[in-house]
């Protein structure tokens, strides 16, 4: 009897935590090794209502290799009648002591980023996110080529709560 007790618990635990009713659209791309400054990480979303305001969001999943303070990224969204937004964004990565930020209880650290608020897509059809890294060392003024400490990065798309 204690087993099908805990096949139970573990079921009803997996389905509160395993729901997010609150995603439209969640989707990650696996970075090899390092993450090359050329490297483009695209995600295609068709939004399901163009009524809706929604919010957007950047994940982002670090390792300890990861040695910056802070992440800059270069966004794009492409709209399907060719419409085009292009964002340089800056997010704090570490605490002053240089400890990751972010959840996860391993080395693993998953940071959602704030992207865009209150986001309506009025245009019919697929639009393109891309997503691109852009740091630099202090005092240098090449990027870095290959960044390492970055495992996966997502695209989220919540509705927006008042």
């Amino acid at each position: 009897m204690p087993n099908k007790f805990s096949w139970i618990l573990l079921t009803t635990v997996l389905l509160v935590f395993g729901c997010d009713s609150n995603q439209i659209f969640d989707e990650y791309k696996s970075v090899p090794n390092q993450w090359n400054k050329d490297s483009l990480i695209s995600f295609t979303v068709t939004p399901p209502d163009s009524t809706n305001i929604y919010n957007l969001f950047i994940n982002i999943r670090t390792t300890n290799d990861y040695k910056f303070s802070n992440l800059f990224l270069i966004s794009e969204i492409n709209f399907p009648h060719g419409k085009t937004i292009k964002d340089t964004l800056e997010y704090q990565m570490a605490k002053p002591d240089g400890t990751l930020m972010g959840e996860g209880f391993t080395d693993v650290k998953e940071n959602k980023l704030w992207y865009r608020e209150g986001v309506k897509f009025d245009e019919v059809g697929e639009y393109i996110i891309t997503i691109q890294h852009a740091m630099r060392n202090n005092g240098e003024v090449n990027g870095v080529d290959n960044l390492e400490g970055i495992t996966d990065v997502g695209f989220r798309i919540e509705p927006a709560t008042n």
